[in-house]
């Protein structure tokens, strides 16, 4: 396998499969995290465990291709088949390690917006939270992602639909939001963390990808690495050989990553 022949989505699927631990109860949503996961559980951390809103649990790869989470071969041989309520409750009870989420819009402090945006002098109605803000709120960690473009990035969304650190600082504690908030984004072009404060800031590029191509994406100074942690901003490891044959037997069309 040509690990130098990759798509930007067959690098995120990479990217967010290494925010799976080993033993983490990660709730998957559509898109991206369905093959994350499986790679995930394929590689280094075989004792995880995935967790669907529609209520399947299970600990390995699905028999076949994923269109959604409610395919049949997302249920064949499945840990358990429940309902929403089952599974909401799990996130209730804190054990959801690792969430992941999507969104219209992210703002500085990873706050997201699926519910409403502004085109011109109109409203364009988004699908909405369905169970984001639970995820949002209840995990112990979010992973969010989203295409790199910079109509997706604002100072602060337009609804908050599923709070990330809220206006920064100890805006979790304060307003009682259980779960820890989003630690990672990853985007078609880079990956970025949030600091102490909650604050994104940008991790790693993407191969081929310069600081320059990303920093005018944002409406406030984007932090670096540099800045927070002292490393050097870093680049994202590309999909190894192994990883992009598990990824294309996972999507053997290219539906979600091509």
């Amino acid at each position: 396998m040509d690990a130098e022949s990759y798509t930007d989505r067959e690098l995120m699927v990479a990217a967010a499969a290494r925010e799976i631990d080993d033993g983490d109860a990660a709730f998957v949503g559509m898109r991206l995290p369905l093959i994350a996961f499986q790679v995930a559980v394929s590689t280094h951390a075989p004792n995880a465990v995935s967790v669907f809103e529609s209520g399947v649990v299970r600990d390995d790869p699905a028999s076949g291709f994923l269109h959604t989470m409610c395919d049949l071969p997302n249920l064949d041989r499945a840990l358990s088949t429940t309902s929403m309520v089952d599974i909401m409750s799990r996130l209730q009870r804190g054990e959801i390690d690792v969430g992941f989420l999507g969104g219209a819009e992210i703002d500085r402090y990873g706050n997201l917006n699926t519910t409403r945006v502004a085109s011109g002098s109109s409203e364009i109605r988004l699908p909405g939270s369905g169970g984001a803000c639970d995820i949002a709120c209840l995990s112990r960690r979010t992973v969010v992602l989203m295409a790199h473009e910079p109509r997706r990035f604002v100072e602060r969304v337009t609804y908050n639909t599923s709070p990330g650190h809220g206006d920064g600082g100890d805006w979790r504690a304060r307003e009682s939001v259980a779960g820890g908030g989003p630690e990672t984004l990853v985007t078609t072009k880079a990956t970025f963390g949030f600091d102490d404060g909650g604050e994104l800031y940008v991790e790693s590029l993407h191969p081929g990808v310069t600081l320059d191509e990303i920093a005018d994406d944002f409406p406030w100074d984007l932090k670096t690495a540099a800045e927070v942690t002292d490393d050097p901003i870093g680049r994202t490891d590309p999909p190894s050989g192994d990883v992009l044959e598990l990824i294309r037997e996972f999507d053997p069309d290219g539906f979600w990553t091509r």
